[in-house]
């Protein structure tokens, strides 16, 4: 990196592969959700390639403890998608969560320093603590697109004490591949009065 270069250098920043979904009501990701869950819109950063740089930047978020990754890139996205009407609107930014037992191993959940970033630039509050995953499910990396779905049903739960009827909130993923995650999380807030619902992650792995 150059000086004054901090976690992404200038080139990369530019350079990685922008879906720029953000600004399209109807691009691949939303279609990715329709008929399993009604969401209001859902765009990914960066197209996720096995072996290429976004793999790589996502695999250091979650893997080797460079925290600061998702702080960055949630910063980057963060100020595009305020510019966006479909995502402006957002009352409260929820990182999907890790297992209690995941989380002591890793110590972090790479999905709440990607809230945290979204949050610094699109001045609205993050919540990590609202949704709770009740059981720890097998890793999602080697299964198929329905093993995925029964991996994670009924998975979820609301913290019982937060109010969330008529708000707007952006469920936040590292990489979407099938979706079931996030759809298994939007399940849960979307049984609550009047709350809508719109999805973004950092990558997009589309097949």
């Amino acid at each position: 990196m150059y000086r004054g270069e901090a976690v992404i250098c200038t080139f990369c920043m530019y350079h990685l592969p922008k879906t720029n979904y953000h600004m399209d009501a109807d691009n691949p990701v939303i279609r990715h959700f329709w008929g399993k869950i009604n969401i209001v819109a859902a765009s990914s950063y960066y197209f996720f390639h096995k072996g290429q740089k976004v793999q790589k930047l996502v695999h250091r978020l979650k893997y080797k403890g460079q925290k600061e990754i998702g702080l960055k890139v949630g910063e980057l996205y963060g100020r595009e998608l305020s510019e966006s009407p479909l995502f402006c609107s957002a009352d409260v930014i929820v990182p999907v969560p890790l297992h209690k037992s995941r989380l002591r191993t890793r110590g972090y959940n790479q999905s709440d320093f990607f809230a945290k970033g979204l949050s610094a630039a699109m001045n609205v509050p993050a919540e990590n603590n609202l949704l709770v995953r009740n059981k720890k499910t097998e890793t999602q990396t080697r299964k198929n697109r329905f093993s995925r779905f029964e991996n994670v049903n009924e998975v979820f739960s609301l913290v019982t004490k937060t109010n969330i009827e008529g708000k707007h909130i952006l469920l936040v993923d590292d990489v979407i591949t099938t979706g079931s995650t996030l759809t298994a999380c939007a399940e849960v807030l979307l049984r609550h009065k009047d709350t809508k619902v719109s999805i973004a992650s950092i990558a997009y792995a589309y097949h």
